[in-house]
């Protein structure tokens, strides 16, 4: 009886894991879309490289090329490109001469240019931005909607609710 139970467990589990195993694929290879060997409408597990531009949904633990789009998914782990481009959320460590990230952010954003639309965490670059910012922003300039938190660079700009709209060198808003 525990060998039948076990079995079709099992068999279960194997069942219910494939739709989403059959969307994730673990390595993404890339010149430019489309030609890559995951089609752009599905994530990729554990790496994707890419050496001109590479559209997947979403990419989890890392992602290396020269211009890296995820189309909407929920993505993390490490992204680092020339032009890192998020339409979904990113967690973790995105570095880019442009980082940006359209849904939720969470981690550090690094580069010459960041943008977030919500973020928690760290911005350091030239100019960073953010619609809503709850953690660091360190650059040269800061810019936000709403801010939690500290900015510390040459021009520091909080649209609503900050100790002051601009400040240089340090600005808060708790």
């Amino acid at each position: 009886m525990r060998t039948r139970s076990l079995v079709a467990a099992i068999a279960f589990a194997c069942v219910a894991v494939t739709p989403l195993a059959a969307q994730q694929h673990p390595i993404q290879i890339a010149l430019f879309t489309p030609v890559q060997l995951v089609p752009e409408h599905q994530s990729v597990g554990v790496l994707r490289l890419n050496l001109i531009y590479s559209v997947n949904r979403s990419v989890q633990y890392v992602d290396l090329g020269f211009v890296n789009v995820t189309s909407g998914g929920a993505s993390s782990g490490v992204q680092w490109a020339f032009v890192a481009i998020n339409q979904g959320s990113f967690t973790g460590w995105q570095s880019a001469a442009a980082a940006v990230t359209r849904g939720p952010f969470v981690g550090l954003q690094s580069g010459w240019f960041t943008s977030a639309r919500q973020g928690q965490g760290l911005q350091w670059g030239v100019v960073n931005t953010a619609a809503s910012w709850n953690g660091l922003q360190l650059g040269l300039v800061n810019y936000t909607q709403r801010l939690h938190g500290v900015q510390v660079g040459l021009i520091n700009i909080i649209r609503q609710g900050g100790t002051f709209p601009v400040f240089p060198l340090v600005n808060w808003s708790f």
